[in-house]
Parts: C-alpha cells; structure tokens; sequence
C-alpha cells in the first residue's frame, strides 16, 4: 500500500463496459509527512476521496480485490482517506478538520 494525495480527476465519456459508473482521480505520490516524493498515478476511487485528500492506494494485482475493481481493468485503486499518519509515537501528518479548512472561494 502507499500514500497519495488526489490533485485532480480524469473523466471518460468512452470506457468498457465494466468501468461504467467509475471515478478515475489523479493521485500524486507522497512519503509519510504528506510531501511530495515523484509521480503520478490514476487511480479508481472505492471510498469517496476529493480533491486535495491524503489516501491509501495499492497497485497492480491487489487493486482488483475490491467490491468495485474485481474482474476489472485496474491497475491503481484507492481505499482509504488518510486521518493521521504517526511514526515513534509522533503524528506526521494529520487532516484538517473541515470546520478548520478555509473557506472555498468561488
């Protein structure tokens, strides 16, 4: 498994069939504090993940054990969103709390 942050999405009006009803988001690879450390993958979304959260992917052959990837095309999925990252006792990395996040301008 790795970490991730999702930093954008990838829509398809033409996909095989099985992929219909799927979201496709651009996740950038990250080390334990939540920085970046090179590269990108898509991958299929399984839990709800937006723009900007810190999540759980895996690769290859364990992304297609999920409900929504057997059977599938996939070679990225993620399936978890990242809360606190802790290392030796100490928190590395934690989510903003929504009511802490600044406000979204439009």
């Amino acid at each position: 498994m790795l970490l991730g942050k999702v930093v954008g999405t990838v829509v398809c009006d033409q996909r095989v069939q099985t992929m219909a009803g799927s979201k496709f988001l651009i996740v950038e690879k990250v080390d334990y504090k939540g920085e970046p450390c090179g590269g990108y993958e898509i991958a299929v979304d399984a839990v709800g993940a937006g723009t900007n959260d810190v999540v759980l992917y895996t690769l290859e052959s364990s992304a297609r054990q999920t409900g929504i990837t057997k059977d599938r095309p996939v070679d990225a999925v993620i399936i978890g969103i990242v809360d606190t990252v802790e290392l030796s006792g100490e928190a590395q990395f934690q989510k903003v709390p929504i009511w802490q996040a600044p406000p979204v301008r439009f």
